[in-house]
């Protein structure tokens, strides 16, 4: 009997010669995408504030920096059109860029702090979308346009009160393109993490808790204990850089208009339930 022989489905280099943009991608989710992206064959542009961190990743993975702040449409602008001068197309958009705005009651909220909440979050992701589906439909070969959201879009109480709107707002925007933009070979999906140690997450903590020297290990210790169903286990970058990955590659060429949760099975199904089944 001749032994099984396991084909490959996915290539080593499931991204090869494809252009990214990748919005804040100087550090955190960004920088772990863009990282994997590279790794994988693409032409990365990292478009962020952080220019020292953003030159230095560029150049360690052989792709672009520019400054670009997504609440100025001028700026997203900017770098997509740094991407079709470069390679002369635009394959992949990762609007991954946010901050998180304010926190406390709703009844003393800041409502010009929750304006530029929403001048990033939401009006970020839509200049990149705008700019984004322009090129790749003047392009003709369709494209991919990823948004980062968040779990706090799907279930109350994992973010402000401003934050988790805006977050839900992407999900409604992402959807009503992929109806538009389908019609062009063009998918745009969403991914939503749960307890990823990013800067925004460490700093909600931090604020929460009272302890300005929390650590990220400390968060992902908490998450792993609290926050997901899969017990001693939290979301890394490197889990939303595999996701984004997945979305951007034709292993994913069927899906649209889809959040994609990462999660853990948190926004599912609850936790504390080993009783039944114990």
């Amino acid at each position: 009997m001749e032994p099984l022989v396991l084909v490959q489905r996915f290539s080593d280099k499931r991204l090869s010669g494809k252009v990214a943009v990748i919005t804040g991608g100087a550090r955190g989710i960004g920088a772990a995408t863009a990282k994997l992206f590279a790794q994988n064959g693409a032409n990365v542009v990292i478009a962020d504030i952080l220019d020292d961190l953003g030159h230095t990743l560029a150049d360690s993975i052989g792709g672009k920096y520019i400054h670009c702040d997504v609440a100025n449409e001028s700026d997203v602008k900017s770098t997509v059109d740094l991407a079709l001068s470069w390679k002369g197309k635009l394959d992949i958009m990762f609007n991954n860029a946010g901050i998180a705005g304010p926190s406390g009651s709703i009844t003393n909220i800041d409502m010009e702090q929750v304006k530029y909440l929403f001048s990033v979050n939401v009006n970020g992701i839509l200049h990149g979308i705008k700019h984004a589906a322009k090129a790749m439909i003047d392009g003709g070969n369709g494209g991919c346009i990823l948004c980062s959201s968040s779990t706090s879009a799907i279930m109350g109480g994992l973010g402000s009160h401003p934050y988790s709107s805006s977050k839900e707002a992407i999900l409604g925007l992402m959807k009503s393109s992929a109806c538009e933009l389908g019609v062009h070979g063009i998918r745009v999906n969403c991914i939503s993490p749960h307890g990823v140690p990013t800067e925004i997450l460490v700093g909600a903590y931090r604020e929460f808790l009272g302890r300005a020297e929390m650590k990220a290990e400390e968060v992902s210790k908490i998450v792993a204990e609290r926050g997901s169903l899969l017990r001693g286990r939290s979301a890394t970058v490197e889990d939303v850089a595999q996701a984004a990955l997945f979305l951007a590659s034709e292993e994913s060429g069927f899906i649209t208009a889809h959040n994609l949760v990462l999660d853990g099975g948190y926004t599912s199904a609850i936790s504390n339930m080993n009783f039944i089944y114990n």
